[in-house]
């Protein structure tokens, strides 16, 4: 019985993956995280990711549906941006040309969120200034540390029962738990070779809006949320879920290449 809770769990959260935010947090000092990018699909804030080269993006592989491989004119990923629903002038507008989402992450019509990784090829190259800046990665199969307080940011709904998403940037102090724990609490739906985790406190969470967002930790970027419980994002019992970005460090510098 308990797998197939947990499975439930799972296929309601990521079914509104999409909608993932920031609980708990406090609007952020603007342009003070200028790789932060915000996912428009037709015109609409989707998804968090973060610049890595002036002209991709790394976001989650969730973002995308199969039918968006036939629409990318339908996205664009602004830059530079504090407040999406204005006109700032450090703002970027750019057009995605090309979705790479990870190939592992969907086989025969099921998804392994373990894989939950996309990069977004940019129709031109981003201008780099004080309000836009590219993200250094981690090391490949860089250690995580434990327990340290991480950070997320993004555009998402401050309430986990309201929709409607924030205009401007807001942010959250996360901590990061064991791995042990994510796999004691989420079993074989946890894979500790690319995933990590942090624990909720009950009033701090990322939850609807802000998918494919960077968990920062000490400057590094180490994780893209991924997933949690849906309509209980502050949930104390299940840890939230992030795609560990150092281990898919070769396939994204593979990747970047190929499609120079």
């Amino acid at each position: 019985m308990f797998p197939y809770i947990i499975l439930l769990l799972i296929g309601l959260s990521l079914a509104d993956g999409m909608k993932s935010s920031i609980i708990g947090g406090k609007e952020a000092i603007p342009h003070s995280r200028p790789y932060m990018a915000s996912i428009l699909r037709s015109k609409y804030h989707t998804c968090g990711g973060m610049l890595i080269r002036q002209d991709y993006v790394l976001t989650a592989a969730h973002c995308l549906n199969r039918s968006d491989f036939t629409n990318r004119d339908h996205f664009e990923v602004v830059l530079g941006a504090h407040n999406i629903n204005k006109v700032e002038g450090g703002q970027q507008r750019i057009p995605v040309r090309k979705f790479i989402r990870h190939p592992m992450f969907e086989q025969n019509n099921k998804k392994d969120y373990s894989y939950d990784i996309m990069l977004l090829k940019l129709k031109k190259k981003a201008r780099l200034n004080a309000f836009v800046k590219v993200m250094p990665l981690p090391k490949k199969n860089e250690k995580t540390p434990v327990n340290i307080k991480c950070s997320i940011a993004g555009w998402g709904s401050k309430n986990p029962h309201e929709i409607e998403r924030s205009d401007v940037m807001q942010e959250v102090s996360l901590k990061l738990q064991n791995n042990s724990e994510c796999k004691k609490m989420w079993q074989q739906y946890f894979n500790s070779e690319r995933m990590i985790c942090s624990a909720s406190d009950g009033k701090h969470a990322f939850c609807k809006g802000d998918s494919g967002s960077p968990l920062i930790c000490k400057t590094i970027p180490q994780g893209i949320a991924s997933y949690t419980i849906d309509n209980d994002c502050t949930n104390t019992t299940y840890p939230q879920i992030y795609v560990k970005i150092s281990y898919f460090i070769p396939w994204i510098k593979k990747k970047m290449k190929m499609n120079e």
